[in-house]
């Protein structure tokens, strides 16, 4: 069994990677176990709490999880910045950590593939145009999901796992840079 930790900004980041790794897990036939450790607040919380959530493993290194994965959303910033600003906090456990840092907003990631929006929902979705807008892909999500199924987009929210569960991964993959980054 392969020990997973996920350490993300938000509920979104958690749902979609909880998703995403289960389904490549089930995949390739590998067991795994996940444990997730959500922080509140943004980016500049995941950096300040990553800082003592590492301090926690290397305190505590018989107890290491296979593989760390760290999400945290671009907000507009290059991602070279980003991933300097995490790999500066994990230097010593930089070989078992890898980042997730969706561009601009995880919220566009789940924008991506409209048929598998289609397939989970009823309907497509608009295709994300790349903009900088502090709560754009949100709102364009929410009303997708809305439009689709005239149920509040929060209650929508929880079909995430269908949603990636549907997704053509790899046309995805090069359709976006930060997700075929990560």
């Amino acid at each position: 069994m392969r020990n997973i930790n996920l350490f993300v900004e938000d509920v979104a980041h958690e749902d979609f990677l909880t998703a995403l790794i289960q389904r490549l897990a089930n995949e390739y036939s590998v067991e795994i176990n996940i444990k997730t450790s959500s922080v509140r607040g943004g980016h500049g919380k995941v950096i300040t709490e990553l800082k003592q959530y590492m301090r926690g493993l290397q305190h505590n290194k018989e107890d290491l999880p296979d593989l760390v994965i760290i999400g945290t959303d671009s907000n507009c910033k290059n991602l070279s910045e980003r991933e300097k600003a995490i790999n500066e906090v994990v230097t010593d456990l930089a070989d078992i950590v890898i980042s997730m840092i969706p561009e601009p907003h995880i919220e566009r990631w789940l924008l991506l593939d409209s048929g598998a929006f289609k397939t989970v929902y009823g309907k497509g979705c608009p295709s994300p145009d790349k903009k900088c807008e502090r709560g754009r892909y949100k709102n364009i999500l929410y009303n997708a999901i809305y439009q689709a199924t005239l149920v509040s987009p929060l209650d929508g929210m929880e079909r995430m796992e269908e949603l990636i569960n549907a997704m053509d991964l790899q046309r995805m993959t090069q359709s976006d840079k930060s997700l075929q980054r990560f």
